[in-house]
């Protein structure tokens, strides 16, 4: 008989046609430091008296599963993921032509002004990170990641993602600004209800376990000063099927983006550059199980909660700054990039956080740099929409990948 082995299990997912249709195609592998699903039960025991003292019992009442997938954060290796949380399908941001550029600055920022037309009706937000694609520029100008540190209509602040310099130029015509991979936001309409299922696949025994009516209801991201960047995922699903032929047959390979680097992130907070030793976000869409019925050994669907954000970052306490927003009790933003390497066009995610209040700045002691700890919650900004430079959101994603 097979002893089962991890190296050998494969775990696919597949975006359902709806609740109930479990399925069965388009599917695609899942990289993973750790994946886990199980079935569990709501059990009851049978506290009943009787002459020969002794228990008679426990009975098995609803149940659901569960789902943890953990892993090392890479573009576009868990945007279904993502979106599935946000309650948003990953979108694109169309490339801006034909423009007129002036790039001007000495560092650490720099100005691209357009002649003409308008940056935030055609689309860029703050923060969002951008690469001119074309026109005579330098070639130091060209496809690096530049992120958006502030925006006019006319004007990006920028700040080259890998720390090279840009070229001084002005009157380059026929320019192009792209917004590489996709962006996903909570929205305020239109919100999907997407379900997954997904396989757990051990073709050593073998054994197929099908998760159906999955969601996703929680991540866990930590961007810790050296080590790998890393996501947990919270998947409750609504039931399982056991078999022993593999259901997911022809799924897509995992994708082979290279894991973010740390070494290569970069923090704004309140829009300033800021150096931080860690960063914590966890987003939770407040899920729970839906009510149980009589007759039935399942729950008939996830009870959707409103999406929340919070979290934490660590910085060496060098002034006041950070002190003063969190006594001010003034919502501020927060966005971490995590890039793959120092390369000009790298992958990167970046998560923007429009509105958070600091709560806390609790300092270490002793023989050591002093480092502080704030931890913050996030809310829906006063204002955003499409021609305003931010979305009306508590988090956006943009995923070079998605």
């Amino acid at each position: 008989m097979a002893q089962a082995q991890g190296i050998a299990r494969k775990i696919a997912r597949v975006k359902q046609s709806g609740k109930g249709a479990a399925g069965s195609s388009g599917s695609q592998l899942i990289r993973r430091t750790s994946a886990t699903f199980n079935k569990v039960s709501d059990t009851f025991e049978n506290n009943e008296i009787v002459d020969h003292q002794q228990s008679t019992g426990s009975t098995e009442g609803v149940y659901a599963t569960t789902g943890q997938v953990e892993g090392l954060l890479s573009a576009g290796t868990y945007a279904p993921e993502f979106a599935n949380l946000l309650r948003k399908d990953f979108v694109a941001t169309s490339t801006i032509t034909g423009m007129t550029i002036a790039v001007a600055g000495s560092g650490p920022t720099y100005t691209i002004t357009r002649s003409a037309g308008n940056f935030l009706t055609d689309g860029v937000k703050q923060f969002d990170t951008v690469r001119l694609t074309a026109g005579a520029f330098n070639a130091a100008n060209l496809n690096k990641n530049l992120w958006v540190q502030s925006m006019t209509a006319t004007v990006l602040t920028v700040v080259p993602v890998n720390g090279v310099a840009l070229v001084a130029e002005s009157g380059i015509t026929g320019a192009s600004l792209a917004v590489p991979g996709k962006k996903a936001w909570v929205p305020t309409t239109g919100h999907t209800n997407d379900y997954y299922t997904y396989e757990v696949w051990q073709p050593d025994v073998p054994s197929s376990e099908l998760y159906v009516d999955c969601k996703t209801v929680q991540a866990d991201i930590t961007v810790p000063a050296t080590g790998n960047p890393t996501v947990s995922f919270s998947i409750p699903g609504l039931s399982r099927v056991n078999g022993t032929s593999q259901v997911l047959t022809s799924p897509t390979a995992a994708t082979t983006t290279p894991v973010l680097a740390t070494a290569q992130g970069l923090i704004l907070l309140n829009g300033a550059l800021t150096t931080v030793t860690s960063v914590n976000v966890s987003i939770t869409g407040n899920v729970n199980p839906g009510e149980a019925e009589v007759g039935s050994k399942s729950r008939s669907d996830h009870q959707m909660g409103r999406v929340a954000v919070s979290g934490s970052f660590s910085a060496k306490f060098k002034d006041t700054t950070i002190q003063a927003i969190r006594d001010a009790q003034v919502p501020v933003s927060l966005a971490v990039l995590v890039a793959a390497d120092a390369s000009a066009g790298a992958d990167f995610i970046t998560i923007v956080i429009p509105a958070i209040k600091i709560f806390t700045d609790e300092a270490n002691d002793g023989e050591v740099e002093i480092i502080r700890t704030y931890n913050f919650t996030a809310q829906i900004p006063a204002t955003g929409g499409a021609a305003l430079s931010n979305w009306q959101t508590i988090v956006s994603i943009q995923d070079a990948q998605a």
